[in-house]
């Protein structure tokens, strides 16, 4: 068995997007390919799960202008 990554941020964190991130068909009531945040966005850390195939920490963000969307590390950065 492969140990879980750890999680480089945590539940409460405030982040900033670092890159543009668009609908990959996981928001069915928005249009494929739609922009969901914006480069720069803040938001908050709301939930941390794992990709277990993948063993990747995937981060749940609140973000005032779009709701929840999950997020990989890549992704976001400290604010």
């Amino acid at each position: 068995m492969i140990d879980q990554r750890e999680a480089k941020y945590q539940w409460g964190q405030r982040i900033v997007s670092t890159v543009d991130m668009f609908n990959d068909g996981s928001y069915p009531e928005r249009e494929p390919g739609a922009l969901l945040v914006s480069n720069g966005t803040p938001g908050e850390i709301v939930n941390v799960g794992y990709h277990e195939e993948f063993n990747l920490p995937v981060y749940m963000v609140e973000f005032q202008e779009s709701g929840v969307v999950g997020c990989l590390e890549e992704e976001i950065a400290l604010a």
